[in-house]
């Protein structure tokens, strides 16, 4: 019996090809969702399958007090879309998360004069459901009945309140550059640019919470390359495995944490980190070849299509890459439109208030989106 904490669909799925997902009954589903944007390359990747495979007949887990190979060449990989620095490896976003406010936490503590120890957040952000990482959540619905909480975190209403939240206590500012379970909104890139360089002149570290946007979501390998800046520490999970459970943290701070500070049984273990440099080949082929490219405009195009065609329904489209949302006129519509979609068998998914929200496999065929996009017009129409 499972405790009652997702409200689920009532559907069982048995076989996934790409975008494609079947039921018990051979049903045929359009998934514009990829398990909330973490089967990033696809149901049923060969490519994927094989090296998993491959890595569980020699070797699943060890742990972290021996080497592991596939470790640290998907950390080379990781740092090389960064720069310099290093990695820890986890199995999840609020791990990471966590991990990155370790990072903070101590940087402050034996940086600080006096000691540093508040970390700004933005309202409507996520960054977890453990209760560091609720906390760090700026949306008061997350915080009831878990308290008390830790101290130590304040909220900013938009990027320019920040700097009137900073004071001498203050050592980091952790920020989504699209702000996913809140909506789908990403943030003004030169906003952004100007709050990086602020910081780096203050000392005030900047986390970026990629749990969503990395590995190729809006297009390139992190939205922070997107946005046109280096923060000091980026945390990563849901596409990195291709839905092997993996987590990240890349940083510059690869002195702070010493043996003993911080660290994780499973995280980054042999078939966790093997199907992390799998996902990162093939969009990476993908990202090269411009295939990835091709499929973020013919999807973004369908979009404006839909907006434009239904404006008694939608007001705008929003976010970049794969990484998209409908804005809504009213919630109790949204509401209906997942709802209808799914008896019509097409995945999409709420975010914040209003907005239907798009996450498909990166590696979604033209002929998947012209399905689902048929799909959710034929909903639209009869709404």
């Amino acid at each position: 019996m499972l405790l009652n904490t997702y409200a689920r669909f009532d559907v069982k799925f048995v076989k996934g090809i790409n975008a494609t997902l079947f039921d018990e009954k051979r049903e045929k589903y359009i998934d514009f969702t990829s398990g909330i944007g973490v089967v990033s390359v696809g149901h049923g990747n060969e490519r994927l399958a094989n090296a998993i495979c491959e890595q569980a007949k020699n070797i699943i887990h060890i742990s972290n007090i021996y080497r592991i190979p596939t470790q640290e060449k998907l950390a080379e990989i990781l740092v090389s879309h960064y720069g310099n620095g290093g990695v820890f490896f986890a199995n999840s976003g609020a791990e990471a998360n966590e991990t990155a406010l370790k990072i903070a936490r101590k940087y402050g503590e034996i940086n600080g004069k006096p000691k540093k120890y508040k970390i700004i957040t933005l309202e409507n952000s996520f960054h977890g459901r453990t209760i560091s990482t609720l906390k760090a959540t700026g949306q008061p619905k997350f915080h009831q009945y878990f308290g008390p909480f830790p101290d130590g975190f304040d909220y900013a209403k938009n990027i320019n309140d920040i700097y009137s939240k900073i004071d001498d206590k203050t050592v980091a500012v952790m920020i989504e550059l699209i702000q996913g379970e809140g909506g789908v909104n990403p943030f003004d890139k030169d906003e952004i640019k100007n709050l990086a360089n602020e910081l780096k002149k203050r000392d005030i570290l900047l986390i970026v919470d990629e749990v969503q946007t990395g590995i190729y979501r809006t297009g390139e390998f992190y939205a922070s390359n997107l946005y046109g800046i280096t923060p000091d520490i980026i945390t990563l999970a849901k596409g990195l495995g291709g839905g092997v459970p993996i987590g990240a943290v890349v940083t510059r701070l690869t002195d702070v944490l010493k043996p003993g500070d911080h660290g994780s049984t499973f995280g980054g273990n042999y078939l966790s980190t093997r199907a992390g440099i799998e996902v990162c080949d093939i969009l990476k082929e993908e990202k090269k070849s411009g295939k990835l490219d091709e499929t973020v405009k013919y999807f973004e195009d369908k979009l404006v299509e839909i907006a434009k065609e239904f404006p008694d329904i939608f007001d705008e489209v929003s976010g970049y890459g794969l990484m998209r949302a409908l804005k809504t006129h009213k919630s109790e519509i949204r509401d209906e439109i997942v709802k209808k979609s799914f008896e019509n068998r097409l995945l999409v998914l709420k975010a914040g208030t209003h907005s239907v929200r798009f996450l498909p496999p990166l590696t979604i065929s033209k002929e998947e989106i012209d399905e689902g996009f048929e799909k959710f017009k034929e909903v639209l129409i009869k709404l």
